[in-house]
């Protein structure tokens, strides 16, 4: 492989203007396409193989035209100190706006009159309008929104506070400046570790660039491929992150090359062919992890992860083929102008010189730290990332609701008020349908099952039976006693779904729970039933991949036991922070809870990803000075005096991208901004840093111990370039050549 990547980094070079064309081509037909495409299908939630959906499909087959899923909204009125909502001008008020929201737009399929629906308070003090659409949040229009917040606006001028909530409005999540903070401090990351304004801008632009032909790849073929508009979040987050990581890489190795002496075109194909290996498996290793997504079996998110696997595959080739092409165009300008100064004066000086001259770096003399005290340094980083993970057995995981909004946001704010009105149950009512079409009698049938989940533990209400035409189908509305995402709630979902073997028993009907909160528990449970097959599909392909990479046993094996490490030490302060309250002032976190249940399995693709491309990169580097001769750690030494600062740099972008999404208002994303962010500190700096070195120090040449046979078995890719750099031993005359200052001066 590094053969051919040699090749191909050295063909983009001497042809760059060709392969730019290509890829501004792509960039431009992908652009096109994505302009003239149809707009995109959104997605209608769908869970197989859960009870809730199987209640979903039921009802839209005995309901026809009822939209289980359509999006609902709650028009909140609270009636000024000393009234009730039951006065006559405050009843005419909402009467006229229940006439309004009927009128505001086609998509409404229901609004439920709050006087004769019972949704006035005991004490008169609330009221609300349940609002029903035909379509689901995302394909509701904005005449429908705008009809929502004009019926708020003129009834709050007749004097009665008003908040509208449910998913009908769904607002974009402010991120504030720190998201822009994250930003510059990547610019400013890359303009210091590279010393130069064009090689700092360079990872930057190709990234932007394969990230557009991802983008607009998606949109264009959204249609076709059935792409929601919300498949290309994931793509859009993990291309930018891997296309300025893999960028940073190849052109950290170019430089590197020459600074050894080799012309621009050796340096290039050098470059892509060494470091440009490392690239294809890290590459690989994200993709893995994104397609095993799949495992969890929730389409919507099956496509993001295949539009984001595709997205990596883009930055894979935009790093072999158009960083080398670029490159060509930037000439010395790679370098600052203090360091081609000094490049110039270490190669007029000789090969000698320039050695003796060269200084321990950081990244050395921490590399020599850890050799002299491996046992210290491995005992801390351990003990340090068990004490993180110690939250993390306390992790109670589920969906947020809007209970979990900023204070300040209406959504919240219109939570609160139902309550406090009615309680906390009647912001996630569910929803049990009885199939009585195997019944005798469909009608004791539902009133049986509502006396009995009456009488259930943490139920405030049940309401009556609600048939179909046909009449062997029957909806009731359960009222829990607490709010929709609590334990509590989830409790008696299960103790329902117990009772629904007897009711078939006694009554020949089919009882399932089903509506948004019990969605969202079925949600919940089958991401923790994927948890742990995704992870040994992940880590178990990873580590065979891993093992052809570093030809070792026992490397891959640490590297995935890190990453172990360090994900659940995140999850840790994960659950300190948003389920404890830890510092959650700091951050910004207003209410606590339960972790979004797709957390684990979220970080572990995405973090997953991240830290084998550090793990690849720094070890491969290690393995390549071990396989040209070097001693275990002088081996460790060396990749970490030319691979140390640029993992650095990487991880410090990753990091303040991902921090940037800590200042969102919606708690979903400041949470997932904090998780990835402490994630990749812990992987990047306490196990690829720390543990790693210890670990390679300690066991020396047994860390690349391969039993013969499976070295037989094993496919031979050469990443550190080995036979690469047999092919390319300088014959006498070529070294002779080699020597001469003035030669290696024009080269540069």
């Amino acid at each position: 492989m590094a053969t051919f990547l040699y090749k191909l980094g050295r063909f983009a070079f001497r042809r760059r203007g060709f392969v730019v064309l290509i890829w501004v081509a792509l960039l431009a037909v992908a652009g096109v396409g994505a302009a003239t495409a149809s707009p995109p299908a959104n997605d209608s939630f769908s869970i197989p193989g859960t009870e809730a959906q199987k209640a979903f499909d039921l009802l839209e087959q005995r309901f026809p035209g009822g939209n289980a899923d359509g999006a609902t909204a709650r028009v909140v009125f609270r009636a000024p100190s000393g009234e009730k909502m039951t006065d006559p001008e405050n009843k005419a008020v909402v009467t006229k706006a229940v006439a309004d929201l009927k009128a505001s737009s086609p998509q409404i399929a229901s609004v439920a009159d709050p006087y004769q629906a019972r949704a006035v308070s005991k004490d008169g003090s609330t009221a609300y309008i349940l609002t029903s659409y035909k379509v689901n949040a995302l394909e509701l229009k904005d005449p429908a929104k705008d009809g929502l917040k004009e019926v708020g606006e003129k009834a709050e001028k007749s004097g009665l506070t008003v908040q509208i909530g449910g998913d009908a409005l769904q607002e974009m999540p402010e991120t504030g400046s720190t998201e822009i903070i994250g930003i510059a401090i990547s610019a400013v990351v890359l303009a210091i570790t590279f010393g130069s304004l064009v090689a700092a801008g360079l990872p930057l632009l190709t990234a932007l660039i394969g990230v557009g032909i991802g983008i607009s790849s998606i949109t264009a073929l959204a249609t076709t491929l059935g792409l929601s508009t919300t498949t290309s979040t994931l793509a859009m987050m993990i291309g930018l992150a891997v296309g300025i990581d893999y960028a940073l890489f190849i052109v950290s190795r170019y430089r590197a090359e020459l600074a050894e002496g080799r012309d621009r075109e050796e340096a290039a194909g050098r470059a892509v062919g060494t470091a440009g290996s490392a690239v294809v498996f890290a590459g690989l290793t994200v993709v893995i992890a994104l397609v095993g997504l799949a495992v969890v079996n929730i389409p919507m998110l099956t496509k993001m992860g295949f539009a984001a696997a595709g997205t990596v595959v883009i930055a894979v080739l935009i790093a072999i083929s158009l960083i080398p092409a670029v490159l060509g165009f930037a000439g010395k300008r790679v370098f600052g102008r203090k360091a081609r100064r000094r490049l110039e004066e270490r190669l007029a000086a000789g090969p000698d010189a320039s050695a003796a001259e060269e200084k321990p770096n950081m990244g050395t003399r921490w590399a020599r730290f850890v050799l002299r005290r491996p046992l210290m340094v491995l005992l801390v980083a351990v003990l340090g990332l068990g004490a993180a993970a110690v939250p993390a057995m306390s992790l109670e995981l589920g969906l947020p609701d809007d209970g979990s909004q900023p204070v300040s946001s209406q959504k919240r704010q219109a939570y609160d008020a139902i309550s406090d009105g009615f309680g906390p149950g009647y912001n996630g009512p569910l929803m049990v349908v009885v199939d009585a079409k195997g019944s005798d009698d469909a009608k004791g049938a539902a009133e049986q099952v509502r006396k009995t989940i009456t009488g259930l533990d943490g139920v405030a209400g049940v309401s009556p039976a609600t048939f179909n035409k046909a009449g062997d189908t029957a909806t009731l509305t359960v009222i829990s006693k607490y709010k929709p995402s609590s334990i509590d709630t989830e409790n008696l979902v299960g103790d329902i779904r117990d009772e629904a073997s007897g009711f078939k028993a006694d009554t020949g009907a089919e009882v399932l729970v089903t509506g948004q909160t019990g969605m969202n528990i079925d949600i919940s449970q089958k991401l923790n039933d994927a948890l742990v097959p995704y992870l040994v599909l992940v880590v178990g392909l990873a580590f065979l991949l891993l093992m052809v990479v570093f030809r070792s046993v026992l490397v891959p094996l640490k590297a995935a036991l890190g990453f172990l490490l360090s994900v659940v030490a995140a999850l840790g302060a994960v659950v300190a922070v948003f389920q404890w309250g830890w510092l959650a002032d700091l951050f910004g976190v207003e209410e606590t809870g339960p972790i979004m249940s797709m957390m684990p399995i979220f970080m572990i693709g995405v973090v997953f990803g991240l830290a084998m491309d550090y793990e690849v990169f720094l070890v491969t580097r290690m393995r390549e000075a071990y396989v040209h001769g070097e001693r275990p750690g002088q081996a460790v030494v060396t990749g970490f005096r030319h691979g140390a600062r640029v993992v650095t740099a990487a991880a410090v972008i990753m990091i303040s991208v991902f921090a940037g999404f800590i200042g969102s208002s919606e708690s979903m994303i400041k949470m997932i901004g904090f998780g990835l962010a402490t994630a990749v500190l812990f992987d990047a700096f306490v196990v690829r840093m720390a543990i790693v070195p210890a670990v390679l120090a300690l066991l020396g040449k047994s860390a690349w111990w391969l039993p013969r046979w499976l070295d037989r078995a094993l496919p031979n890719v050469d990443v550190e370039g080995e036979g690469l750099r047999k092919q390319l031993e300088p014959t006498p005359a070529a070294q002779q050549h080699d020597s001469d200052p003035d030669a290696e001066l024009t080269r540069v």
